[in-house]
């Protein structure tokens, strides 16, 4: 496998910023199939999109996780930027959700060796990153054919973001963490600020389809002592009576903790997510 750390300048961030990218290569599995078309012109690989969460940057799931064995094994190429805790919103100057959502696409299918069809592209990502791909995926549905939320949801105005579970019941008098207390979040809890914007996310799903748009099928996994329990249950049940397709998985015992999300990188690839499970290779 290869595992690209990429520094550039984002016109949409007016700064500097890091990627870090990994490429499927020849394995030692490979070997012991026989499969010897190791690098062929023109060859591509469905790819990922996977955001973190507040207080990460795009380190997190390469020191965290097992994700570059399993995009390995897979033949998935995955894309993990840095949004610092900007929730994957455009907010006072400094525009993530353009970066994520225009810009870094469109760099990373000139630069990389990855599918630009719909059936090929998904987005993912966990507790704040899960906000941000739900909206990216929302506000753009016919680039994403999946999508795996971990820990959550996008956000809504009227719905704690941190919840205390206790014996299954739920208690709404929970903090904000204090990393991601700011007037952002504030805002975006603001039915005001978000009304006919992309931060909508809610209005905007709905109106997916009742506009008849190609809907991604939604993935939710999350623990039943996790704190965004309560918010990432009240919007698969949403989706799914409006008419997308969702699966739920809510884990016993699990918290807001990496090995839930490792794991769920994991079962995703393996099972969830529409992979070819190989290289694409053109015919032309």
């Amino acid at each position: 496998m290869a595992v690209i750390k990429m520094n550039f300048l984002s016109q949409a961030l007016k700064m500097q910023t890091n990627i870090t990218v990994i490429l499927p290569t020849f394995s030692f599995e490979d070997s012991l199939q026989g499969f010897d078309a190791t690098y062929v012109h023109r060859m591509k690989y469905q790819v990922m999109y996977l955001l973190h969460g507040g207080t990460g940057d795009d380190s997190d799931f390469v020191n965290f996780t097992n994700i570059v064995r399993y995009a390995d094994k897979h033949k998935l190429a995955v894309i993990m930027p840095s949004a610092n805790n900007s929730s994957y919103t455009d907010y006072d100057g400094t525009d993530f959700y353009t970066y994520i959502s225009e810009e870094l696409p469109k760099m990373c299918e000139t630069m990389f060796p990855i599918s630009t069809l719909r059936e090929d592209t998904f987005i993912a990502g966990l507790s704040m990153g899960s906000h941000g791909a739900m909206k990216i995926a929302m506000n753009h549905p016919e680039r994403y054919a999946a999508v795996l939320l971990m820990s959550g949801a996008s956000y809504r105005p009227g719905v704690p973001s941190v919840v205390k579970t206790v014996n299954g019941k739920y208690h709404f008098d929970v903090e904000m963490p204090i990393p991601m207390k700011s007037g952002l979040q504030d805002k975006l809890n603001n039915p005001e600020f978000i009304k006919g914007s992309v931060n909508d996310v809610y209005a905007i799903s709905k109106r997916n389809v009742e506009e008849g748009k190609r809907l991604p099928s939604i993935f939710f996994r999350v623990g039943d002592c996790d704190h965004a329990l309560y918010r990432a249950t009240l919007a698969e049940k949403d989706l799914r009576e409006w008419g997308y397709e969702t699966k739920m998985e809510i884990v016993p015992g699990m918290g807001h903790e990496w090995d839930l999300w490792d794991d769920s990188i994991r079962i995703a690839m393996r099972d969830w997510l529409p992979l070819r499970h190989q290289v694409i290779y053109s015919e032309n």
